[in-house]
């Protein structure tokens, strides 16, 4: 099982406009991403099966794609 995987991109993309585009902060969105791989463990689909280490890789893909989106956001003018 692969560590990163097309799962990861998506992780990316996501976390990176609700970064971009939304008013959530740091502490809801380390909630919300933790809060899913947590759940992940007890959801009983194919997708949710996954390694202790690709869940610690979408954990770091997560907060790369928030703090990615929070630094490209515009100024309020």
């Amino acid at each position: 099982m692969a560590v990163v995987n097309h799962y990861s991109l998506a992780h990316l993309v996501i976390w990176l406009l609700m970064g971009r585009y939304t008013a959530i902060g740091w502490v809801p969105f380390l909630v919300c991403s933790l809060g899913w791989e947590c759940l992940e463990w007890v959801l009983p689909f194919e997708f949710a099966v996954e390694s202790i280490d690709n869940k610690l890789a979408d954990i770091v893909v997560n907060i790369l794609g928030f703090s990615w989106g929070r630094r490209t956001r515009r100024s309020p003018r």
